[in-house]
């Protein structure tokens, strides 16, 4: 197979360097994305009010919720991609390569006609304050413009990470942020669209990074070179594709579905709770994206070993990346309980939505190493090529536990209370993970025999 200089060979020499060499640029890419995002944030809450910050963050688990199930579709192209990479079958990488790219611009624009169309009625049922109400419309509605490239560049950045290239996807985040930053101060302080400016900034930005993206994979020299006369759907990747990424998806949007549920919960406590929940949620993105680097990385080194027929490396991948989800989550945990404070001060200039978002800063920044290596397992199981399994783990451990705690524990007067409702995201986690342990030794069993 014909390599790049960008590709990687995860099949051999030192899992911890190779998986430091690849988390890294992607944990960067993240936590740059989360700060550019962060900066849109504080520009709403300092620039156009608590309403419009309190209506920006009440839309973050519906727009998670609806573009989770078609996002999980671009993890199926990346455990396939990795996989035939790691066999060194050029002809199956690239008839996979273009069918996951057709798919995103199919995805992109049935996701937008979605959004439009429903986001009124959507935000109505989530209990959205009416205060609010409409400029969380208005957010979302220009929001879901852009879904397409949004859905482009996912799919895109899969790829080249199946092939061990994160670095590329870096440099383009920093320069697609660099113009959001800059569109959100000129629409939201020079022009006062509010709101709306966000939005439209960041479908600009989302349009860049696409753009990019796509030109990366065009300049390509390897298998996964797009080329556009390839584009469209073959049967048997799409069907691949589906088997793996389906269930992830719907494993995504009932996790976001639960965490709506939260929300509109949350939505129920007013104003000021929602405006702090946000910004803490904004500042514990920092945390879960940078987590979420070794969940890729168990993804791609599982699929391109299982790939090349290296089961024995297995068991070593898996133990590396837990090890290094779990000092990730105590070093960003830690910063976020040490500075919790000054840092919610950043969004907000009110006292009463620091005291808010702490309340919700401590619980999570405490408990979020069980959600990285709840993750980590979940990627270990869709590398070995399990996918269904660990979405059923997932919808009774996280999903159900959640609603199941919302509909009884917590309606009653002693345990009513926000700090209550936001335990259930560490019990989830740590009921989840045990599970997701067990599964992956009865799997590796298998592959052992």
């Amino acid at each position: 197979m014909q390599k790049s200089a960008h590709t990687m060979d995860m099949c051999s020499g030192s899992v911890l360097k190779k998986m430091l060499l690849f988390a890294l640029p992607l944990m960067l890419s993240g936590i740059i994305q989360l700060l550019f995002n962060a900066a849109d944030v504080m520009v709403v809450g300092k620039f156009a009010g608590e309403s419009s910050l309190a209506a920006v963050g009440s839309t973050t688990s519906l727009i998670n919720l609806m573009t989770n199930l078609f996002v999980g579709l671009s993890i199926g192209a990346n455990v396939l991609t990795a996989r035939y990479f790691g066999a060194s079958q050029d002809r199956e990488v690239k008839e996979t390569v273009h069918t996951a790219m057709t798919l995103s611009f199919l995805c992109g624009i049935v996701l937008t006609v979605i959004g439009m169309l429903g986001a009124p009625l959507i935000l109505t049922w989530m209990k959205t304050p009416p205060e609010v109400l409409d400029l969380a419309v208005i957010y979302l509605r220009t929001y879901f413009i852009g879904m397409t490239s949004t859905m482009v560049y996912n799919f895109a950045a899969a790829i080249l990470r199946a092939v061990g290239d994160t670095a590329r996807p870096l440099w383009i985040l920093m320069g697609a942020g660099v113009v959001n930053v800059s569109l959100n101060l000129l629409f939201v302080i020079v022009f006062h669209w509010g709101v709306f400016g966000v939005g439209i900034a960041t479908v600009i930005s989302q349009t860049v990074s696409a753009v990019c993206v796509v030109y990366c994979l065009m300049r390509e020299k390897s298998a996964i070179r797009l080329e556009w006369q390839s584009l469209g759907i073959r049967r048997d990747k799409f069907i691949k594709i589906t088997q793996i990424g389906l269930p992830a998806g719907i494993q995504g949007s009932l996790f976001s579905l639960s965490n709506v549920v939260i929300q509109s919960t949350v939505n129920s406590f007013g104003e000021i709770v929602v405006a702090g929940s946000a910004a803490a949620a904004n500042l514990e993105g920092f945390a879960f994206m940078a987590m979420n680097a070794f969940h890729q990385a168990a993804i791609s080194f599982t699929s391109q070993n299982i790939g090349a027929g290296r089961q024995e490396r297995i068991g070593r991948i898996a133990r590396t990346a837990l090890a290094c989800v779990a000092v990730t989550a105590l070093a960003v945990g830690g910063v976020l309980l040490l500075f919790g404070e000054p840092l919610l001060y950043l969004y907000t200039n009110k006292v009463e939505v620091v005291t808010a978002g702490l309340e919700r800063l401590w619980v999570m920044a405490a408990s979020m190493a069980l959600a990285g290596m709840m993750d980590v397992m979940v990627g270990c199981l869709r590398g070995l090529g399990y996918s269904i399994m660990p979405m059923i783990v997932s919808l009774g451990g996280v999903c159900a536990l959640r609603l199941v705690w919302i509909a009884t524990v917590f309606q009653l007067p002693a345990f009513h209370s926000i700090g209550m409702l936001y335990i259930t995201y560490p019990v989830s986690w740590a009921v989840t993970l045990c599970a997701h342990m067990i599964c992956y030794v009865v799997v590796r069993r298998k592959f052992s025999v």
